[in-house]
């Protein structure tokens, strides 16, 4: 059974930063893609960062040069570093992980979540 567990959320001032983890369990291998959604209230989720197999990243536009997704394959852990953090980032994060796909990158979001294993989410809240 895979399992993906976020943390990392909390409370912050516009302009702070917080890093997210994603641990993915009950999977053994590195053949997995990952993303990184959020969802604001009354708004449709978002995928916000997209790391493949080989650590190549692709960004939403309203994150890009301010988000930063890593990931460590020998933890299995995946991490979204988060900077300059504006009041519109206030949402829950979610990380999905796409099995047995190395990567998901050109995937639509749609396919994402379709296909993708989720987390519970961890709540970002940032402050004007």
């Amino acid at each position: 059974q895979v399992e993906l567990v976020e943390s990392g959320g909390g409370s912050v001032q516009s302009g702070g930063s917080l890093n997210l983890s994603c641990t993915v369990s009950g999977f053994m291998g590195s053949r997995y893609c990952m993303a990184w959604f959020r969802r604001a209230p009354g708004k449709e989720r978002e995928r916000v960062a997209t790391i493949d197999a080989y650590g190549r990243t692709t960004y939403a536009a309203s994150v890009e040069g301010r988000f930063a997704a890593s990931q460590d394959n020998g933890k299995n852990t995946l991490y979204l570093s988060m900077s300059s953090l504006e009041f519109e980032d206030t949402a829950m994060y979610y990380c999905a992980a796409v099995i047995g796909v190395a990567d998901c990158r050109s995937w639509s979001d749609n396919y994402v979540i379709q296909f993708g294993r989720w987390g519970q989410g961890t709540q970002v809240t940032v402050s004007s």
